[in-house]
Order: C-alpha cells, then sequence, then structure tokens
C-alpha cells in the first residue's frame, strides 16, 4: 500500500489548516507573556536611565560635600605674557606686585664648524654638572659621565651618544653653508645647572684644533666649544623684596600660588588671588540640573496622560513613586546649619513639578557669606541635619549599592524577565510537540481514510460485478 505523503489529500481533509490552528491554541498564552517582556524590558531601560541619573546627582553632589568644593580659588594677572599665576584650592586670598629683572636660562654651547658628516676623532668626553664663576667650575654634586667616541663617529652619532648618556644635556646637530656644528644644551635652567666638557682626545694632542679636543668646553685649559648662552637663575621682586630662582616656574615661592616667568618687565605686575565664586556657582547650578534631570525623567515615566490614554513606563511603580517623593522630601527638608538650613535661603527654589530653579541673585548674596553657604552643603550630622551635599551623596550612594531600592528593583525585573523567558520558551516548546503529534494524528487518520476508501471502491466494483452475472 503507498505512503501518503501529503496530508490531507487521501481524506479531502485539509489537515493542515487543522493542525496550524489548533497549534495557534496551544500558543496563545505566547502573546500575554511576549507583551509582559516588552514592558520588563521597558522598565529595565528606564531604570537603567534612572541609575545613570542617580549617579550623576550623587556626584554632583559629592562637590559641594566637602571644605574643597567651596575653596576654588583663582588668580589673576595684569600682564599673563609676562607673568602667568595659577592658584590650588585653599590659597589664601592675596594681591601682589611682581617685577622681573632676569629669566632663567641653561647654558649653551657650539662647536666650530666642521665639514659635513666628518669624524671628529677617538676619545673620551666626560661631562659634568655644576656652576661656573667666571672661567672656575665648580661640580656638582653628580658624577662626571663619559661618553666614548669612536674614530669613525660623525657629530650626528656623538650626539646620540651624548643624548643616551644621560648627563644632564641634550646635544643637537646644526647645519649651514659653513659646514656642521655641534650644540650642547643643559636640561635644566639655573646658574648651579651648567656644564663642562672635558676631552680626552687619543691623538694624545690636548687643546689640538684638530681631533676630539674640537668639542671640549673648559675656558681654564681648552679653546673647544665656545659658549652661547650663560647659565642664569631667574631675578625678579615680590612686593620690592628681592627674589632667585634657578627655574622660571615659582611653585614654592608663595604657598598655594605657581608663577610662571615668560619675560622682563618694564612695569610691576599685578597678581591677584580671591575665591573662585564662578567655579562654585558652576558646582551648584550643575547640582540642579542633575536633579532635574531625574525629577523630570521620573515624572515622565510614572505620570498618566488621560487625553492621550498613554501610561509611563513605570506608571504605578511604587518604586519609582517613593523615589520621587523621597527625593523631593529631601530639597523641602532643613539642616543644622546657620545662617542658611534650607535651600530655598540661597536661592535654590522648588516649582510647580518638582524641578528646581535658582534665583540668581539670592545665590550671589549668600556667596558673599561663603562660610554660610558652604555650610549648608557640608554640615556633619545624622540624616536629618546634615549638609546637603552629604545628604543628597548619602541618598545616592545607599540607591546604587548592591542592596540598595534601584539596584534590587534593577535585579528583580531582571528576574523576571529570565522567568518570562523561560515561560515563553515552556509554551514554543509545548506548541512544537502537539504539532508534531497532531500532524503524526491526522496523517494516521488520512492514510486509514485512504484506505477505507479503497475498499469501499473494491466493494462497489465487485456488487457491481454480481448484479451483472446475476442478471
Amino acid at each position: 500500500m503507498s505512503t501518503i505523503s501529503s496530508p490531507g489529500l487521501a481524506s479531502g481533509i485539509d489537515v493542515k489548516s487543522i493542525v496550524s490552528q489548533l497549534v495557534a491554541l496551544e500558543r496563545a498564552p505566547l502573546a500575554p507573556l511576549q507583551t509582559q517582556a516588552n514592558s520588563m524590558q521597558s522598565k529595565l531601560s528606564v531604570y537603567g536611565n534612572i541609575k545613570s541619573m542617580v549617579a550623576s546627582l550623587g556626584d554632583a553632589a559629592a562637590k559641594l560635600s566637602t571644605a574643597s568644593g567651596w575653596n576654588t580659588v583663582t588668580a589673576t594677572s595684569s600682564n599673563a605674557a609676562a607673568v602667568g599665576a595659577t592658584a590650588a584650592a585653599g590659597a589664601a586670598s592675596t594681591s601682589l606686585s611682581i617685577e622681573v629683572q632676569q629669566l632663567a636660562k641653561a647654558q649653551s654651547t657650539a662647536s666650530a664648524a666642521i665639514p659635513l658628516a666628518s669624524s671628529m676623532g677617538s676619545g673620551l668626553l666626560s661631562i659634568q654638572l655644576g656652576g661656573w664663576s667666571g672661567n672656575t667650575f665648580t661640580p656638582g654634586s653628580g658624577a662626571a659621565v663619559e661618553v666614548t667616541v669612536q674614530a669613525t663617529d660623525t657629530l650626528t652619532q656623538i650626539a646620540a651618544k651624548i643624548n643616551e648618556a644621560g648627563a644632564g644635556v641634550s646635544a643637537t646637530v646644526l647645519r649651514d653653508a659653513s659646514g656642521e656644528r655641534l650644540l650642547m644644551r643643559s636640561n635644566d635652567t639655573g646658574e648651579e645647572k651648567a656644564f663642562r666638557v672635558q676631552v680626552t682626545d687619543d691623538d694624545g694632542l690636548p687643546n689640538d684644533a684638530a681631533g676630539l679636543s674640537r668639542l671640549a668646553y673648559d675656558p681654564g685649559t681648552a679653546t673647544g666649544a665656545t659658549r652661547t648662552q650663560q647659565a642664569l637663575n631667574a631675578l625678579a621682586t615680590v612686593n620690592n623684596v628681592a627674589i632667585t630662582s634657578a627655574s622660571n616656574k615659582l611653585s614654592d615661592t608663595l604657598p598655594g600660588l605657581t608663577l610662571q616667568l615668560s619675560q622682563v618687565t618694564t612695569a610691576p605686575v599685578e597678581i591677584g588671588v580671591s575665591n573662585d565664586t564662578a567655579a562654585m556657582k558652576k558646582n551648584v547650578e550643575a547640582f540642579v540640573t542633575a536633579y532635574n534631570t531625574l525629577n523630570t525623567m521620573l515624572t515622565n515615566a510614572i505620570k498618566y496622560n488621560p487625553e492621550t490614554k498613554v501610561a509611563g513606563s513605570l506608571q504605578g511603580d511604587s518604586t519609582a513613586i517613593g523615589l520621587q517623593n523621597a527625593l523631593r522630601g529631601m530639597m523641602r527638608s532643613v539642616t543644622a546649619s546657620s545662617p542658611f538650613s534650607r535651600l530655598a535661603d540661597v536661592g535654590i527654589q522648588a516649582k510647580e513639578g518638582g524641578n528646581l530653579e535658582i534665583k540668581a541673585d539670592t545665590l550671589d548674596a549668600a556667596l558673599n557669606n561663603l562660610d554660610g553657604l558652604k555650610a549648608l552643603f557640608t554640615t556633619a550630622g545624622d540624616a536629618g541635619s546634615q549638609g546637603f551635599g552629604l545628604k543628597i551623596k548619602s541618598f545616592a550612594d545607599g540607591l546604587l549599592s548592591v542592596d540598595g531600592l534601584v539596584s534590587t528593583r534593577t535585579e528583580s525585573l531582571q528576574s523576571a524577565v529570565k522567568r518570562n523567558t523561560k515561560e515563553q520558551d515552556k509554551v514554543i516548546d509545548r506548541a512544537a510537540r502537539a504539532e508534531v503529534r497532531l500532524l503524526a494524528q491526522y496523517n494516521a487518520m488520512d492514510a486509514a481514510v485512504g484506505r477505507l476508501n479503497g475498499l469501499s471502491a473494491f466493494v462497489n466494483q465487485q456488487v457491481t460485478l454480481w448484479n451483472k452475472n446475476s442478471g
């Protein structure tokens, strides 16, 4: 007997359609599960944004929670091209008058010109840092550095060896129409960072006009290289008090203040150090912006629009509603500080809808009482009375901790998504198995009907033959 390969072919019944509809019934629970999954994924996305915004709010509050956030200062210079000034946090407010008579310089030397790519002869260069007084050299505390020169070495190769030796000087080769010269320069400025170059020449002729001696710089005994720049200390006066420095960057001269000397002055340069209220105001504005961004996100997520009949992703979510209420409550709370105990006292006021706005005049007035404004954000105490910077930072840290409200809600949603995925897999698997079973059953029925139809046709044929024979 032939096998039926197309369901319903023998019986005339649309088996595929019947099985498809029955399988669709098995898959019916999948649609609501997918709807739930989309809703949970949307909530997870919103909570991811909330988590990021809470972190930003905590960072903004942290800048206001410590004294360093309120100790920013700014330095000004009446001639920044000649004397630049920067102040570290906490530097005392002050004003200074500075005049620069001399800039610190590094010693430089140049050898006589030789033909391009010529060798200088072999020998030993001994480079020593120290200070010059006329033609008298006083070695510094470091040992001399020796550089071995081969007979075939060119000036370029000698310069490379000097640079690799770490002798406190740098070397380069200058080329022009007359040939090439070896230029050497101290790495640091100042009278005590000068250098001497002594030569042990393998030709046995010290101080000659040939051989390696041409690179020596030792005015008392040699006639090699010439000095093109004397090592100098910077000379200046601060409020008419003379100072000297080996560097043009004065970082230890005045506590918390760094001065960069760039030009000799012809008139006093006025330096001022004052509280950087602009930076402080910017930190307050960043705090308000971070709060408003989070509050707006929560408002949109939990609201229901009766006109469009569209609900936010977290509409009815108790965690999100509780978070917003807690944040708004903290912004209306008081601290133990004085003379300001509320944010509204310094111009940070709540608008309709819960966002904050800054009254610039009130905040500017509060900045004139910097200690009081700082106390509003930095006062230590219990959760109810501590400053707003500390309070909000602690609240944000708690929300984002492993067992915090935002973290636990996120984990709960992630677990629900996993369970939903497993339920969807179960429905899909059950429908697939049902489809296999139903197809097998209907194929068997179709085959049986086919056999019955064949038997019926045979019987009818026999009856017809019988009728003919009996007639």
